[in-house]
Order: structure tokens, then sequence, then C-alpha cells
């Protein structure tokens, strides 16, 4: 308004000198309150006509021609600071004959009224684009608010009597009046008459769409918005168009219709309710692909996550419902992926646009935006890695809930990076599945902000809210979503306000907390079944050619299901695993590259030179150690085209100094050879990569991965296995219950390393017990026993927990990872010590073809001969087995204590450990840790050997007692204890006299 003030001061003495020339234009332009100067009072630039000059400046600011050409000199002249024009009385004369000219000027008094009902009337259009969200019918349900709020704001005009608030009567509807430049409601028209003003108003603001942009302090984007929602006839979809979004309608729900008659007791987090949203990403992701977007990255909660990958990264069904089938060539696209398996990456074709776009679906725990900065930092590396500032060719979109969206701070906090130079995106694109509900919380209670999307008003992010039950305005504001991303490279948020047609999980019962919304949503007619009538009453499709989409979807699933590997109730035919030994000659191969440096005039330590001579020396004897044989284990499936990806802190050489699988030149800096990329020339590439010091990010980034990728071995190793608990949440969320939960298989490899070494209470224990607390077999279901008992039994868990006690069983255990014909989380107790240890090695013969993971490994000592005079069976796992053995030779216990090591401790190996039992019928029976008792294995196992002997023999404990703390820090505590425990294990009338 400084600008006003101007003008007045401008204007002060030469306006009497116009008003003596022209008295209408006093009337028109000079009428309202009085201001005060010099004793003198003039009536300028007040009340009603000071908003008239307002709202004509702020037009002239936006487009110069916009207003009359009296009206810009006079504006250039004011804004300039320049003195009195003698020739303004004459402009401002043939300013009043314009006004004449379009008949304001018959009467002082009508002129009056007329200028003061067109102020009127642009303040009425300027209340509904600020406020007219809060009228528009959002509500698929029509009971709800989704403002929150039932009070009808008293400047729009939602009846007759409103007129009032303006001045104006329903007398004055059918009067014509001039548009402000502020709106587009009149296409090419300048003038509209009252009624159809507030008819157009309301079929824009108040409909199916309600928008908020006018917090925008950009004129430009705030026109921009306005030209797109205004202008009359702008939201038409020609015949083709509303064909293609009614067929993506029926995949979107007959996906969902599918599953629920599949897996009816499975909690599938649908989409039931808010099934728009696939054709609502398809369009975003079309009209971004046409302007040139090549890769969205996308991040999601779980809801809808399978439809979404079904139908919108295009997967194809046999990725997410089939099994792996060993006999698939590894190059065949999807080969190897397993039921319902979440892939996460695709490459393909867009349809409409003929282009290749590339989408990636980043994992998401349960902690619903945790992935929200994740996607930013995936999308920002990948502008970067191609040059894409603007971000013209990579883009990202994040799919919230409405509860999460408002009620997590990492959402306010990843806002807040959207503008900053070194972390911008160039502007994601939200889409909010507004339930109105989270889980049982009323929105009234779970947010005080009248929208869920309020958060995004803080980088004036334009926010579109949208019936989901309009599927035509649901494309439309997906497809000006886009556009506005790629034209201004800011955020934006489209509100899909819907319903969750079941409870939380399809096993929720809403009905006792929301029971009037669930009594509407049981009557609400499906979204699919609304628009096909509709489309079907006005002869855009027949209703044999509606019938004909539905039964085509419904065939491709119930086709895709059950391939030649499966059975028809969907398991996989075969329940085994090949051996998983290689030749000898490919061992020989692998640890000859392993022992070299395949680049030419590259310098490495004279250290690490010690450490490849004593590798090959090794295979030379035909032995390897731990880290020779991870190194085979590999190498061969690189062989075999299977991508092998390790990932961590330090990894590249290893916490322990014992892998060495990047090379570091010494004279060239950052030169740098990988040999297990120099294996053969034909082979699948090797993935070594330091991460950053993050374990809940890098975990869950690995986690993505392998769901991405099938065919790939994925490992994640900790620096010791202490530091996974911060990264709890993903393995509670996804690797533990991801299945049960959300039907996602996953076959990551998480290597923890672990052992009481005396180092201390965070570099001792990978905290096996909570792994095993949450293994889901029955520790007091007795199984029935066949052929196929092992891989039957590795099918139905959740998870595989291993403590491998030679180097030869680790080898086994990973490539048995990938030879399964399913995939499920693999969890290593992997050793410290033992890297180094001169027993820990194996030979050849037990790796070469044939040969297998051995789940036990039972006593082949002197013991084993003559079962019958054993006195004691010693039943442990991972380093304690070489402690155990070195005491029982100092006592010479080698014929009375057998020792037999449990390698995979769950799902427990009842088969294995049965037979174990009965050999040995005179024999104590007891477990050793080198854990405390309250941690470790033993509260896992004993139960389970108590179930193998129908609880008629004990299982006695032996280790170290209970302790709030992992591990003790004084290494003679430790050494202590160790010799206390070791004591007690060859005690052979320890337990004399005891009850168990």
């Amino acid at each position: 308004m400084s600008h006003l003030k101007l003008f007045a001061a401008t204007l002060k003495w030469h306006g009497i000198k116009l008003l003596e020339k022209q008295d209408i234009a006093r009337r028109v332009f000079l009428h309202g309150q009085r201001y005060a100067s010099s004793g003198t009072s003039e009536p300028f630039l007040s009340g009603s006509n000071s908003n008239y000059v307002e709202e004509m400046y702020y037009a002239w600011l936006e487009n110069p021609k916009s207003v009359h050409k009296s009206w810009d000199l006079f504006f250039r002249n004011a804004n300039a600071g320049q003195a009195y024009d003698p020739h303004l009385p004459d402009q401002l004369e043939r300013k009043a004959s314009f006004l004449q000219s379009h008949g304001l000027a018959q009467t002082p008094g009508k002129a009056e009224k007329l200028v003061e009902d067109h102020l009127a009337v642009q303040s009425l259009i300027r209340a509904y684009q600020i406020r007219g969200h809060h009228v528009a019918q959002l509500d698929p349900l029509g009971i709800l608010d989704a403002d929150l709020d039932s009070f009808v704001p008293s400047d729009l005009i939602t009846t007759i009597d409103k007129l009032g608030f303006y001045g104006l009567h329903e007398s004055d509807l059918d009067k014509v009046f001039q548009l402000p430049t502020t709106t587009f409601i009149g296409g090419n028209e300048n003038s509209l008459s009252l009624r159809e003003i507030i008819k157009r108003l309301e079929n824009t603001y108040c409909q199916h769409i309600g928008l908020e942009f006018m917090f925008i302090n950009d004129v430009e984007q705030c026109q921009w918005i306005r030209q797109k929602f205004e202008t009359p006839g702008v939201m038409k979809f020609t015949n083709e168009e509303k064909r293609t979004l009614l067929a993506r309608l029926v995949r979107s729900m007959r996906f969902e219709d599918f599953l629920a008659r599949k897996w009816s007791s499975e909690k599938r987090f649908g989409l039931e309710g808010c099934e728009v949203m696939i054709p609502a990403l398809k369009t975003i992701i079309d009209k971004s692909s046409e302007m040139g977007i090549e890769y969205v990255i996308m991040g999601m909660p779980h809801r809808g996550r399978l439809n979404v990958l079904a139908n919108v990264i295009r997967k194809e069904l046999e990725q997410i419902f089939c099994q792996f089938d060993p006999k698939l060539e590894a190059a065949d696209e999807g080969s190897g992926d397993v039921k319902y398996h979440l892939g996460m990456y695709h490459e393909r074709i867009n349809r409409a646009t003929n282009k290749k776009i590339t989408l990636s679906l980043m994992a998401n725990p349960s902690h619903l935006e945790a992935v929200d900065p994740v996607v930013q930092g995936k999308t920002k590396a990948e502008q970067f890695y191609r040059g894409d500032t603007a971000g013209k060719k990579v883009m990202s979109i994040l799919l919230h809930g409405d509860a999460a969206f408002a009620g997590q701070g990492v959402v306010y906090e990843t806002f807040h990076l959207s503008d900053l130079p070194s972390y911008t995106t160039n502007g994601t694109i939200h889409v909010v599945v507004n339930n109105q509900i989270g889980f049982t919380t009323d929105p009234r209670m779970a947010r005080s902000s009248p929208y869920p999307t309020d958060v995004a008003r803080v980088v004036n992010a334009p926010i579109f809210h949208v019936n989901a039950d309009d599927p035509e305005a649901v494309m439309y504001v997906c497809s000006v979503a886009a556009e506005w991303r790629n034209t201004f490279n800011k955020d934006v948020v489209v509100d899909l306000v819907c319903y969750r047609r079941r409870g939380h999980n399809e096993m929720d019962e809403p009905m006792f907390t929301q029971p009037l919304m669930y009594k509407q949503i049981h009557k609400q007619v499906p979204v699919l079944k609304k628009y096909a009538d509709k489309l079907i009453a006005d002869g855009t499709v027949t209703l044999q050619e509606f019938e004909v989409h539905v039964n085509r979807s419904l065939n491709i699933s119930q086709k895709l299901l059950l391939p030649g590997f499966f059975n028809v109730d969907g398991e996989p035919k075969s329940m085994s695993c090949p051996p998983t030994g290689i030749s000898e000659d490919l061992l020989t191969h692998i640890g000859n590259v392993a022992s070299s440096v395949p680049v030419k005039d590259f310098k490495i330590h004279a250290g690490l030179s010690r450490i490849l001579r004593a590798r090959l020396e090794m295979t030379k004897n035909r032995v390897v150690d731990w880290a020779l044989a991870e190194y085979m284990a590999f190498g061969s499936f690189l062989k075999e085209g299977i991508h092998v990806r390790l990932s961590g802190q330090d990894v590249e050489r290893g916490t322990f100094s014992h892998r060495h699988h990047v090379l570091h030149d010494q004279e060239v800096d950052k030169r740098t050879c990988v040999p297990m990329n120099h294996l053969w020339e034909q082979q699948a590439p090797y993935t070594v990569c330091n991460s950053s010091l993050s374990e809940y990010g890098v975990l869950g980034f690995e986690l993505g991965f392998a769901m991405a990728s099938p065919n790939a071995l994925v490992c994640w190793e900790a620096q010791f296995g202490d530091f996974h608990n911060t990264a709890q949440c993903i393995i509670d969320q996804f690797i533990s219950s991801g299945q049960a939960k959300w039907v996602r298989h996953n076959g990551i490899v998480l290597l923890l390393p672990h052992g009481m070494e005396g180092m201390g209470p965070e570099h001792s224990s990978a905290r096996p017990e909570r792994f095993l607390q949450m293994s889901n077999d029955d520790s007091d279901a007795y199984p029935e026993f066949s052929e196929q008992f092992e891989v039957s039994q590795l099918y139905e868990c959740n998870w595989i927990v291993v403590n491998c006690s030679t180097p030869a069983n680790y080898f086994h255990v990973l490539r048995r990872q990938i030879l399964l014909p399913f995939r499920k989380p693999l969890i290593i107790l992997t050793p410290k010590s033992l890297l180094r240890h001169p027993e820990a090695k194996s030979s050849f013969e037990e790796m070469v073809s044939g040969t297998t993971f051995q789940r036990v490994i039972p006593e082949n000592g002197l013991a084993a001969h003559a079962p019958h005079e054993v006195k004691r069976v010693i039943f442990c796992t991972g380093k304690v087995y070489y402690d155990l053995v070195k005491e029982r030779k100092n006592q010479d216990l080698e014929k009375q204590v057998a020792i037999t090591r449990l390698e995979q401790i769950s799902p427990f190996p009842f088969d294995l450990l049965k037979e174990e039992l009965e050999k040995y019928p005179g024999a104590d029976l007891v477990w050793c840790q080198e854990e405390h008792k309250n941690s470790g294995y033993y509260d896992y196992v004993k139960p389970r050997f108590r179930t193998i002997v129908n609880h008629t023999r004990p299982i006695w404990y032996v280790g170290r007692e209970p302790a709030a703390a992992a591990a003790t820090g004084n290494k003679n505590t430790h050494l202590v204890s160790l010799r206390r425990f070791l004591d007690t294990a060859f005690n052979l009338e320890a337990f004399e006299g005891k009850t168990f």
C-alpha cells in the first residue's frame, strides 16, 4: 500500500482541478472516506475506492496491458515518483469517457453503486479462491468434513441471502460485471452475469476439487493455478482417455479382489476404498514422462504397495505371485523371484509416451514416514550423477497416509530440505491417501490443523484436495501436479480424500470404534461401478466392453499364479535344494584370482602382499580360511550370473582386516582394483561398498536392494554385531515379520560379527537371543519328518539363524541362500577371532561338488566310535566349540565327552538332533554357550531339546551367569568366567544329585 500512499501524495493538489473539470470522474474515483491534509479534506483512496485502485494496481503489476492505457500511464508516473503531469487531467478525462462508454456513468449514484458492486464481485471471486475448498464436496462418504469443520465461511454464496455480505441482492444476479485479471472463469469473455460468476466459481472451487494455493507469495504461480482450474471446459476428457481410465480402475480393483479371495486371511493392507490411486500415479508418471522424466523414485507406506508394484511399476505378476524356479536362466527378466516378492526397481517402456522410464519403489518400515528423506537422498544422488541439476530427468513421488503425514515430524524436516541448495530435488509430488482415519483414531483426535496436508504450506507448496470417488477429477489434478512440478520445480501435494473399506488390516474390525463411518462404507458403491455405470450411460463404453475388461484382468491373475513349478495351492512343487558344493577346478580358479592382482602396474601394500601369498599357499594346499571361503562363495555366484552385493561399514577391507576385496594402489591416489570382478570375461558384477556410519538407513537401503534384485545375493555386514540394534526398526518391521504382515519375502543376508573375547559389552554380542525369540517355529510342536523336512522347515520359518563353526559351512550356507526354491532372510553370526584361528580352516573336500550345508556337525572323534561309553554330550554353537575341544584334549576326556555343533539354530534341526540324542542314550545332555544365561541360545534350545526327548531327560546349562550387560569389559574377568564354565563342562559329576 506504500505505492497507493504515494499516489495520494502525487494527486493531492491536481485532484481538485480534475474534479472541477470532470464531475463524473470525481464521483467514480474519488468517492468514499476522506483523508485530511493541511486542513483540506479530499475524498480519495479510501473505502471501496481504495480497494478498487489496489486491484487495478496489482493487475497492472502483473500485466500493464491488462488495464486501460490511462491507468497504465498513471501507475507508471506514480511508481516512478514523478511530479504532476500536465496531461494527466486529460488522461483521467479520457478515463471517465471510457467509463461512460461502458454504461457506468448515467448518474453519480448509479456509478457509485456499480463501482461498489464491481469491487464486491472481485472480493467474492477472491473469497472463493481462498476459502472455496472449505465447502468442496470432498468426502466420498458424504458424512465427514475434510477440514474437520462443518462451519461454512460467511463470504461464500451458499445461499441467496449471503449476497448481502457483499451489499448485493438477488436482483443483481443477472447484472453483468467486468471480470478482474485475477480470474480465468470468463474464458474468452471479459464480463459475466453475477449468476454465472457464482456458478463458475462453485464449479471450480466447491465441487470435487478443493484448491489451497492463495497463501503462495508468487503471483505468477497463483495465476498459473487459476488458469489451470478456472478456465471453462478445461477438465474435459476424450472418450479414449475415459476408456483408459476405466481400464486402469478395473486392473486396480480386480487385483485387490483377487488377493482378497485367494488369501482371505492374510494381512495384505489392500487399497480398497482408494483404488483410484493406481490410475492417479500412472497419470503422474505418464505426464512426467511426456515432459522428459526418465527415472521416478517412489516411497510409500505398505497400504496398496502390491497393487502399485503390479499396476504402476508394472513388475510382471509372476514376479509377485511366484517362487524361484532354479531352471530359469538368470538372464530372464524376473527369474528367481518369490511369491509376493516386492520388486522395487523396474525399467520399462511407458505406453502413453512410448519412452523408456525407470521406476524405483523404496522400502519403508511401519514408521511410516521414515522413507521420506531416504527417497529424497536417492533422488538427489541420481540427479547429481546424471548432471540433472534442474530435475528434468529424475524426480520423486512420495505417498503418505493422512494420519502419518500430519503426525510424523520427519515430514516437516523433509519439506524443509526441499529448497536447500545441497538438498533440493527440484520438486516432489506428494500423494496423500486420505482415509480420514488413522487406525482407529478420528482425525479430530489426531491433528490440530484443518487438513492433514497443512504442513506443506510452510514451503508454499500448492495443495490439491480431490474426492477420490471422482476418477476424472483425480486424473486432472494429478496431471496439473505433474505440470506444476515440471514448470516451477517445487513441491506439490495431491490429497486423495477417500475411505478405507476394511479395517487397518484385513483382520481388523473397525466397527468397534467407527460404527457410523463403517455403516456408510458398507453401503458405499465401489468407485469402479460408479464410473463404469456413468460411461455406459453416456455411451462411452458398452456393458459388453466393460465385462471384457473385467474378465481379462481376472484371467491374467489366475493364469500367472500357477506357472509350471506351482501346484494348485500356490506352493512350490519342489521342496528340495540341490547340493551347494562346486567343482575343485572352480575353487582353484577363484582361489588363484583371490591371491593375485589382476591389474598391471598396480602396487599394493607389503602387508597385503603377505596376505595374498598366504591365500595362494592355502589354495595350493586345498584349504580355505573364513575370508577365502567367502570369496569362493561370492565368486561362484558371479560365474552363474548372480549379482553379489556386500555393503556395510568398512566391508571393503573388513573391520578385522581379513577381507581385502578392494585393493588400493600405494602410488596412485584413489586407484583401486576389485579382483572379484576379474574372475571371468562374462560374469555378473560384484559390488562391495563401504557405507556411511549408519545402520538404520543403510540396512533399510540394502533391504530395498534385495527386494529389487531377486537374482542377487545381497549382504549387509555390521561393523560389530552389537550395532545392529540401531537398525532394530528395519529388523523388526521388515526382516522378521515382513512376510507375515505384508506377504513380503526377502533373501537379505545379515553378517553380524559375534563372540565373547573380552572386548567389552558393545563389541561382543550380536544378541542372538533376539533373533531366536522372533523366530516363528513352535518349541512344543514335535514335527513329522520326511525326505523334504529340511527345505519344508525353511519354507515355513520367517528367517534362518546360523552360527557356523567352519569356513566350509559358511561357504555352503551362502550358496544355499540362492539355490533354495524360495527366499528367506538369513542371519549369520560371523566370527572375529576365528578369522585367523589355525583350527578354523576347511578342506576343499568339504566344498566340492556333492557337498552341502551341515545343519548339525556331529561328534566324529573317539567318542563317536563308542557311544555307549560316553558320559556326556555337549551341544554348542559357534566359536566356543574350539575352546571346548581344546579343554577336552587337555583333560583327556575325548572318549567320555562328545561335542556336537549346532550350526543352524533356527529353524531348529529336530531330525538331526533326535539322531544324536538317541545315539548317546546314557549320557548327560549339556548345552554350553559362552554368552550369559539370559542371552545367547539356551532359552531357545532348551524347550526344543525337551520336546525331542518328550521331557524324559534334562538339558543342563553350562555357561556364564545371567548379567545385565552383554559382556564384561575386563579381560581378566572374561578369562576367569571362561575358565569357570569350561571346568563345569568337563566335570562329569557337576550335575549329580541336582534336579532339573
